[in-house]
C-alpha cells in the first residue's frame, strides 16, 4: 500500500468518524433535551447567572438560527444561543449555554490559550479564503513552480494549528461550564453527568477535526516531497 493510499483511507475514515460522533451528539442533546433543570431556568437565563456569579460585565446575550449553532464572539462580546439553548429549560440548554459563558469567562480573565486562538483569526480567515485555490494550482504546477504548493501548504498549516490551538479552548470552558453548573446547582448529581456527556461529545467534534486537518496537511506535503519520485 503506498502512503497516498494509506492517507486516503485514513481522511475517509475521519470523515466516517466525524459523522458518526456528530450523530451522537445530536441523539444526546435530543435526549437530554427532555431533562428539565433543578429550577426550571432557561439556557439565557443560565447565562445571565454565570456571567453575574462571576463578576463578568458588557456582555450581551443574542438568539441565532440553527441547531447547535451557538458561540461567543470576542470580537463583539456576544454570547449567541441557538433557539433551543436560548429558550430550552433543560439539562441540554444549560450545559451548552454554560460552555459559551465559559468562553466569555476566558476573555474577561485573558485566558492565554483563547488570546492565541484570536491572534491566529486574522491569518486563519485569509488562509481559508484562498488556500484551496493556492493549493489546487500548486498540484497542477508542482514540478515546474513547486513553491506555489509550498506556500498553500503553510497556509494550509496555519489552519491546522488553529485547530489544535482550539482544542484546550473547548475544554477549558467545558471544565468551567460544568464546574459552575455543579457548584451552583444548576444540575444535581444525576444530571450532571448528563451534562459532562453531551459536552464529552461537543469536544469531541473538535479533536476529530483538528486530528482530519492533520491528515489533509500529511497529504500535502506527501504530495510536495514526492513531485520527484
Amino acid at each position: 500500500m503506498t502512503g497516498y493510499a494509506l492517507i486516503w483511507i485514513i481522511f475517509i475514515g475521519f470523515v466516517i468518524v466525524s459523522w458518526l460522533i456528530s450523530h451522537q451528539l445530536q441523539v444526546r442533546f435530543k435526549k437530554y433535551s427532555q431533562i428539565p433543570t433543578a429550577n426550571g431556568m432557561t439556557g439565557r437565563d443560565v447565562v445571565e447567572k454565570m456571567l453575574r456569579d462571576n463578576g463578568v460585565q458588557g456582555v450581551k446575550i443574542g438568539s441565532v438560527e440553527g441547531q447547535l449553532t451557538d458561540h461567543y464572539n470576542p470580537t463583539d462580546k456576544t454570547i449567541n444561543l441557538s433557539h433551543e439553548v436560548y429558550y430550552g429549560a433543560n439539562v441540554a440548554a444549560a450545559a451548552v449555554a454554560a460552555h459559551e459563558c465559559g468562553h466569555a469567562l476566558q476573555h474577561a480573565q485573558a485566558y492565554s490559550m483563547l488570546k492565541l486562538r484570536s491572534s491566529l483569526v486574522p491569518v486563519v480567515s485569509f488562509a481559508s479564503r484562498w488556500m484551496q485555490w493556492i493549493l489546487l494550482a500548486g498540484i497542477l504546477l508542482v514540478e515546474r513552480f513547486p513553491q506555489l504548493l509550498l506556500f498553500g501548504i503553510c497556509l494550509f498549516a496555519m489552519t491546522t494549528l488553529f485547530s489544535f490551538v482550539t482544542l484546550p479552548v473547548e475544554i477549558d470552558a467545558s471544565h468551567r461550564a460544568l464546574a459552575w453548573l455543579r457548584n451552583s446547582g444548576i444540575t444535581t448529581y444525576e444530571s450532571q453527568e448528563k451534562a459532562q456527556d453531551a459536552l464529552k461529545w461537543a469536544a469531541y467534534t473538535y479533536v476529530i477535526a483538528a486530528l482530519g486537518s492533520l491528515a489533509t496537511l500529511l497529504y500535502y506535503i506527501m504530495i510536495y516531497l514526492g513531485r520527484r519520485d
